[in-house]
């Protein structure tokens, strides 16, 4: 596993402040032979964060369906407020900011301080237990998914649109609604987590370096969905149909999102398994946080 390769790497480095004979013989010293302490500690920091990170990206890959394939969705379904108004199908995405918007100040307010009281940490909760619990909301919201798209699609058998799909399904588009919450509570907990873990847990001097690194979660997210996505239609081509085409009626949108659901397990029990292993940088004024 990752964290096992950064354990021995831990103690390599720190052979690089031991003096050998050749440093102890020169009269100055080489920075590419001989780090101090801080310096190694440093270094630590970030190869820590390296295993949080790896595990943290099925996370983006399933944040990416909420402006394709959930638009999609939402495309081929109800859509009309009124007899004269449809909303755009992309507009769902709203309620992701939505609601981030209403449970960032709740969780400040409300569950930090009744968490506190039972755990005792300053926070409530600690930030690898937060992301943890947003990844967990992110394998739910694949599941709401699945289930509201397989749905969608019996609708369209029943009413012998299977192969019409340029027609309205007869189901509305606020089915879709849970599936977008979810995704912004999932935004709440892990992005929010990631953006603090990554600032708190770098070196000060590379903390520009760790707000790059909690944004990519996003970009490289979107990178494996990608290559996810073309193997799927690789395999699913190879034994029938596409799970993925133009036609979501006849497609397989719902197998795909199982897909997506049971990738998200096995990566939580993999950060899961690397953040109980995962050991806090000192704060001024902290004691060194374990994680549960």
């Amino acid at each position: 596993m990752v964290s096992n390769y950064c354990s021995s790497c831990f103690k390599f480095l720190e052979k690089a402040t031991i003096i050998d004979n050749i440093d102890a013989s020169s009269e100055s010293r080489n920075p590419w032979r001989l780090c101090t302490l801080n310096q190694v500690e440093e270094v630590k920091l970030v190869l820590r964060l390296i295993p949080i990170w790896l595990s943290s990206l099925m996370f983006g890959v399933v944040a990416t369906n909420i402006s394709t394939y959930f638009t999609k969705q939402g495309s081929t379904m109800i859509r009309s407020i009124g007899p004269h108004f449809q909303i755009p199908a992309a507009s769902l995405q709203a309620f992701v900011g939505i609601t981030i918007m209403i449970t960032v100040p709740l969780y400040d307010r409300v569950l930090v301080p009744i968490t506190r009281k039972f755990f005792g940490h300053h926070s409530g909760i600690t930030l690898l237990q937060r992301v943890g619990i947003g990844l967990c909301i992110s394998l739910l919201t694949m599941v709401v998914a699945a289930l509201v798209e397989a749905k969608r699609v019996s609708i369209a058998k029943q009413y012998d649109l299977v192969d019409k799909y340029n027609e309205i399904v007869p189901m509305s588009v606020w089915w879709l609604l849970p599936q977008y919450i979810l995704s912004g509570l999932a935004d709440m907990f892990t992005f929010v987590g990631l953006q603090e873990l990554f600032y708190d847990q770098m070196p000060e001097s590379l903390r520009s370096l760790g707000a790059a690194a909690y944004v990519s979660v996003l970009g490289v997210g979107s990178f494996i969905s990608s290559a996810i996505i073309s193997i799927v239609q690789a395999i699913s081509s190879s034994c029938g149909e596409k799970w993925l085409g133009n036609n979501l009626n006849r497609a397989h949108l719902d197998y795909f999102y199982w897909v997506l659901a049971g990738l998200s397990a096995l990566n939580l029990c993999v950060y899961l398994w690397n953040a109980m292993r995962y050991m806090y940088k000192k704060l001024e004024g902290d004691e060194i946080l374990a994680s549960k």
